[in-house]
């Protein structure tokens, strides 16, 4: 590819997505804090919270942590993307890898799922 087709982020654009995607990184950072002091308060209520909405809710997060810093990542990559070509190649890669990770923890949810209900349905003893 030579220099008059080369696909370039224009300076201020550039600058400006950057700042966007400090912003949305710091923000992240933050509902994880909340979020998981919020688990902890619900985990300290013992009797009302079953361990299978613990184990629930406690992936539910990890789930929720790992998929927002995918998509950071890959914002972050395209930001530093040469052209166009690359820019695909990058797209395509992160799909693909979403979606093995969203198939692999709607199977994961899935087992979890299954185990606190029938847990839930054990009879007391």
């Amino acid at each position: 590819m030579n220099e008059d087709t080369r696909f370039e982020i224009p300076k201020d654009m550039k600058a400006m997505a950057e700042a966007s995607f400090d912003q949305a990184r710091k923000t992240f950072e933050k509902f994880l804090t909340s979020a998981q002091a919020t688990a902890g308060s619900l985990e300290e209520r013992g009797a009302t919270v079953r361990a299978g909405a613990k184990d629930i809710s406690s992936k539910a997060i990890a789930y929720a942590e790992k998929n927002v810093q995918a998509s950071l990542d890959y914002a972050q990559s395209l930001l530093k993307a040469k052209d166009l070509t690359e820019v695909m190649r990058l797209h395509s890669e992160y799909v693909q890898a979403q979606m093995r990770s969203l198939a692999e923890q709607a199977s994961e949810m899935g087992q979890i799922v299954s185990k606190a209900a029938m847990e839930a349905a054990k009879p007391k003893a």
